[in-house]
C-alpha cells in the first residue's frame, strides 16, 4: 500500500481509527401537512391535526447542513415529484459522538463510513438502485476540504471507510464521485440513533433468517424463521459480520440488503402509510437522526425525492453491491465490471443483476413478494386528487443493462433471508 504524506491533523485523526401533482407552496405548517398527505400518498383523516401540531417539532428537530464541495443553491423544490434523475450518497458513521454509552467510549473509534451507498434514482422515475461500496475497499481519495479551513492531501490508495474521518460527509461524496464519475448532489450521513429511530418508526422491520445466527460481538443470536427487528435489535442486526455468511464484510452487506429490502417493503405499505403517527414518527427520524448536506436540508427537497420514489414497483428497486476482487488488506474493485456498471448508471440505464444474493443472503423458496397495497380510508376521508384524476402505475423501464455476476444483490421484491452462521464456525 501507498505511504501518503498526511497534514498532522489528518494523522491525528487517523490515530483515532479502528408525486402525485405539484402543490402550491405555502407557509411552513401546510406544507408540510400537503407532503405527509401527498407525498407519501396518505391521507391522514383525523391525524391531520397531529401532523400540522408536530409540524414545528419536526422542523426544530433538523440539524444543521453539510455543505458539499461542488454544491450550488438552487430553488427549492415545491412538493412534487423531483425534476430529473437523483444521486444520493448515504453513509453510515460508527462514531459513539451522541450515542448511548452501551456503544462504547466516544473515543473508542474514529468517524468511520462503515456504510457507504449510492442512492439513483432514474431520469423518468421508473426504476432506481441503492449500490453499496465495501468498508475495506482500496481507492483514491482526492483533495478534501477540511471542516476547520483549508485542504487536506489527495492520496493515492486508502479504505474507503476512512474518507469520514479525513474530510467528513464532503470528503466521502467527493471520492465516490471520483471513483464513479458520477456527480452527487445530495448526501446524508446517518448515526446508530438513526437506525433505531426509524426501525422503531414503521413499527419493526419483519427480516427472514434462514440459518441460525450468532453474533457475540454484537449481541446478536437469531434462530431461523422471521423476526420483526426495532431498535439496538435492528441496528446490531445491520452491523452483524461475524454471524452472517463467511464473516466478512462482503457478506455483511448481503445481509443488510436482506434488511433494506423488508424496510422498503414495510414503508411502501398500507400499515404504515395509512398510520399518521408512523409517517409523522418516520420524518422526524430522518431530520433528527441524519446529518444532511445543504442542498438536502430542508423537508420540500426530501418529499421531491419521497414522491419520485413512491411509484417505483418493488422489483425495480435494486440492491446491488459493487464488483470487487481481493488483494493484501481489502478489496478492489473488479474491472471491466465496475466501470460497467457506473457506465450504466450514468446512461440512466435500468439496472437487472447477472449474478446472485451473495453468500450472506438466500432467496427464500417459500414466499413471493407482492407489489406493497395502497393506503385505503374510509368514506370521509378527503380524497387523494391525483387518485380521482385516473393516476396510472410508473410504467416498466425498457432500457435495461444485465451486469455481469460479479456484482450480487436483490431487489426489494424479491423476499429473501439471511445466512447466518454459528459460534462453532468462527
Amino acid at each position: 500500500m501507498d505511504q501518503p504524506r498526511l497534514r498532522s491533523a489528518r494523522s491525528h485523526k487517523l490515530s483515532t481509527i479502528a408525486r402525485h401533482g405539484r402543490l402550491k407552496h405555502s407557509n411552513p405548517v401546510v406544507t408540510v401537512v400537503k407532503f405527509l398527505a401527498a407525498a407519501m400518498a396518505v391521507v391522514l383523516v383525523s391525524g391531520v391535526s397531529v401532523a400540522a401540531i408536530a409540524t414545528l417539532d419536526v422542523a426544530s428537530s433538523a440539524q444543521p447542513g453539510v455543505h458539499l464541495a461542488n454544491e450550488t443553491n438552487g430553488p427549492v423544490p415545491q412538493i412534487g415529484a423531483i425534476t430529473g434523475g437523483v444521486n444520493l450518497l448515504i453513509v453510515g458513521s460508527d462514531s459513539r459522538k451522541g450515542q448511548d454509552p452501551s456503544f462504547g467510549p466516544v473515543d473508542s473509534t474514529g468517524d468511520l463510513n462503515d456504510v457507504t451507498m449510492l442512492l439513483h434514482i432514474s431520469q423518468d422515475h421508473t426504476n432506481a438502485s441503492v449500490i453499496s461500496f465495501p468498508r475495506d475497499m482500496l481507492v483514491p481519495i482526492p483533495a478534501c476540504p477540511d471542516p476547520s479551513g483549508g485542504t487536506f492531501n489527495s492520496m493515492s490508495r486508502q479504505k474507503i471507510n476512512t474518507t469520514l474521518t479525513y474530510g467528513g460527509l464532503a470528503c466521502t461524496v467527493l471520492t465516490v464521485e471520483k471513483l464513479t464519475g458520477l456527480t452527487i448532489p445530495f448526501a446524508a450521513e446517518v448515526q446508530f440513533s438513526g437506525v433505531m429511530a426509524m426501525s422503531t418508526a414503521v413499527g419493526g422491520v419483519p427480516v427472514c433468517v434462514a440459518e441460525e445466527i450468532q453474533d457475540e460481538y454484537t449481541g446478536t443470536f437469531l434462530k431461523p424463521g422471521m423476526h420483526t427487528l426495532e431498535g439496538v435489535a435492528a441496528l446490531q442486526f445491520l452491523r452483524t459480520r461475524h454471524g452472517v455468511g463467511d464473516g466478512s464484510d462482503l457478506t455483511r452487506i448481503n445481509n443488510q440488503q436482506v434488511f433494506m429490502s423488508a424496510l422498503v417493503r414495510t414503508i411502501k405499505s398500507a400499515s404504515t402509510l395509512s398510520d399518521p403517527i408512523k409517517v409523522y414518527s418516520l420524518a422526524k427520524a430522518v431530520t433528527a437522526n441524519m446529518k444532511l448536506s445543504d442542498s438536502l436540508n430542508n423537508v420540500s427537497t426530501i418529499a421531491s425525492i419521497a414522491v419520485a420514489l413512491k411509484d417505483i414497483d418493488l422489483n425495480q428497486v435494486v440492491f446491488v453491491q459493487v464488483p470487487t476482487g481481493g488483494t493484501a488488506g481489502g478489496v478492489l474493485p473488479l474491472q471491466p465490471d465496475f466501470k460497467e456498471l457506473f457506465t450504466a448508471v450514468a446512461a440512466d440505464k435500468a439496472l437487472k443483476l447477472g449474478g446472485t444474493t451473495g453468500r450472506g443472503a438466500t432467496l427464500d423458496p417459500s414466499a413471493t413478494a407482492t407489489p406493497a397495497p395502497t393506503a385505503t380510508t374510509d368514506a370521509s376521508a378527503t380524497p387523494d386528487p391525483a387518485a380521482s384524476a385516473g393516476a396510472t402505475p410508473t410504467p416498466t423501464p425498457t432500457d435495461v443493462t444485465t451486469l455481469s455476476d460479479s456484482a450480487t444483490g436483490q431487489t426489494a421484491g424479491e423476499l429473501t433471508c439471511s445466512v447466518g452462521r454459528t459460534l462453532d464456525n468462527q
